[in-house]
């Protein structure tokens, strides 16, 4: 099933970026590749590649939202006290402002998506072993 997903370690249409220079606030390897800010650089727009299992620690937004769109692989998106989304090409979520949540690959497959992001992000604890097992 991985396989599938192989290309990825090189990046997906828009390539893989560099190491995530936020990678203290993930677990495993993800890589970033800005795309663009708005004229005024209050939104910006980028690409995340995950490898298989890493993902981003619970975080907020505030005065400001996320749109992620996903381009390729598998992976979880999941809000505070809601069951986690699986997610695959084409999905689409939106988070809104003040909203605690997390995001990242599938345990067997790497995963990228785009991220439209305005406002400052608050990072929060790790998602743990524990709880991303449980997925």
């Amino acid at each position: 099933m991985m396989a599938n997903f192989d290309k990825l370690k090189n990046g997906g249409i828009f390539g893989k970026g560099v190491l995530n220079p936020y990678g203290q606030f993930f677990i495993g390897d993800t890589f970033l590749n800005g795309l663009t800010t708005s004229p005024d650089e209050k939104i910006s727009v980028g690409t995340v590649t995950f490898e298989p299992g890493s993902r981003n620690n619970w975080h907020i937004h505030h005065d400001g939202y996320q749109i992620l769109l996903v381009t390729d692989g598998k992976g979880w998106y999941q809000e505070e006290g809601q069951p986690a989304q699986s997610l695959k090409q084409g999905d689409v979520v939106v988070t809104k402002d003040g909203i605690k949540h997390w995001h990242g690959a599938k345990v067997d497959s790497w995963f990228e998506h785009i991220a439209i992001t305005a406002g400052t992000p608050e990072w929060l604890n790790p998602v743990s072993d524990a709880e991303y097992n449980k997925l």
